[in-house]
């Protein structure tokens, strides 16, 4: 089995079968008036260097491999790492610098985390990608792409799975939109699944198709 925790924002635990501990884009807490993460991580995956995704240090066990903006291929204990490079706004990075989206396979389920990704993907994003089970999603809008580019990009991607993050939530201190606006824009194939903890657990073997699962604030 598969756990994914919501540390609340764009922050995500996945831990493995194995027990291998991936945090993506981990924050201070304080910093955006949230609960800080309550982790301990064997691998640090940060998209961008900014004060809500690279706090790595609240996160990381001694020995973590720390990645920051890491473009390329890796392995790290079995989990497959590839990351692409997008923006941070419509003007190719020119108002707010690249971003790094995370492609990670995990027991054989592909993620992808799209950090603060601020423009829409397009075909040749999905060819670099290939398949995806599962997408972690700004939807909030403001520095990110908001519910209606979501959608569209999540046309192009065809995850299995997804998972909306970087909206707002009660405290955050950050002028983002609710996951309601993302959530009734949705086609009518897809069902939302509102789940009454920050925690999934997900089955490799068994990975249902057009699901959205909204967290629930930690």
């Amino acid at each position: 089995m598969i756990t994914i925790k919501w540390h609340g924002h764009a922050c995500f635990e996945i831990i493995s079968s194995k027990g291998i501990r991936i945090v993506i884009d981990p924050h201070d807490g304080k910093s955006l008036g949230i609960k800080p993460p309550d982790a301990q991580a064997d691998i640090v995956l940060i998209t961008h260097e900014h004060f809500d995704h690279n706090a790595f240090s609240v996160v990381a066990k001694p020995s973590a491999q720390v990645f920051s903006m890491y473009e390329g291929r890796t392995t790290v204990d079995d989990i497959e790492i590839l990351g692409v490079r997008t923006y941070h706004d419509r003007e190719k990075g020119r108002r707010r610098g690249q971003n790094m989206i995370y492609r990670v396979t995990v027991d054989g389920i592909v993620f992808l985390h799209l950090g603060d990704l601020g423009h829409e993907l397009d075909d040749s994003y999905a060819e670099k990608l290939g398949h995806i089970d599962i997408v972690m999603i700004p939807v909030g809008g403001t520095f990110t792409i908001d519910s209606s580019g979501a959608w569209k990009t999540i046309e192009v991607i065809k995850p299995k799975i997804v998972i909306p993050m970087h909206y707002w939530i009660r405290g955050l201190n950050l002028p983002l939109r609710p996951v309601d606006d993302f959530i009734s824009k949705k086609p009518s194939m897809w069902s939302v699944v509102k789940l009454d903890s920050n925690i999934l657990t997900i089955d490799p073997k068994k990975i249902e198709s057009n699901m959205i699962y909204v967290f629930n604030a930690p």
